[in-house]
């Protein structure tokens, strides 16, 4: 499909181009020489300046396309957790892959942990128990968070990031997964957004 695309895009564009360059032909020409043809060198500057200029312009193309930013998936908005999804209490976290965060569900409330590592941006996993010190252990560098994603060890700056959390009225949960509104600072039960049992 992509060589027939391809080739169709090359004869259209040739054919654009060809006329480009016998009306670029004309206006060199000089005023009352209507009916003289094109020399060589002339047909030969315009058509190497006409390749030049479509090249470049594929490039530029090829280059505006390629760093156009691409939005997938729902990360950066605010997601949805059903409440039929939300862990029971001190029990493994649900993870959101489109979101890219834990939800932990602990005494003070239910919290959103950003997966990415906080030390280099690797993918943290969850390696349980929720009571063990290294709740979270990130596999590249080997830096760990409990439960509520404070460091126990490791190479990581600090704690794991937080997502601002709210609660619907149907004990669902929404996520905020701007990355501006990312929390960095040490855990408090207050950052915890209380769930009804």
């Amino acid at each position: 499909m992509v060589p027939i695309f391809r080739t169709l895009l090359g004869l259209l564009l040739g054919g654009l181009g060809a006329r480009l360059a016998a009306l670029l032909s004309r206006l060199h020409a000089a005023p009352g020489s209507a009916g003289r043809r094109v020399g060589r060198r002339s047909f030969v500057r315009n058509a190497a300046l006409g390749a030049t200029g479509i090249v470049l312009a594929e490039i530029g193309a090829g280059f505006l396309w390629f760093f156009w930013p691409n939005k997938t998936g729902a990360f950066g908005s605010e997601i949805e957790v059903a409440a039929s999804d939300v862990p029971p209490l001190n029990s493994e976290p649900y993870r959101s892959v489109e979101g890219q965060f834990f939800l932990i569900h602990n005494d003070d409330g239910v919290l959103a942990l950003y997966t990415k590592c906080p030390h280099l941006g690797c993918a943290v996993p969850w390696a349980g128990p929720a009571d063990a010190p290294n709740a979270f252990q990130c596999p590249c560098h080997g830096s760990q968070y409990n439960y509520v994603g404070e460091r126990t060890g490791g190479p990581a700056p600090r704690p794991m990031d937080l997502f601002a959390v709210r609660v619907g009225d149907n004990g669902s949960v929404f996520v905020q997964t701007d990355p501006d509104g990312i929390q960095r600072s040490a855990y408090s039960a207050e950052q915890a957004a209380p769930y009804p049992a």
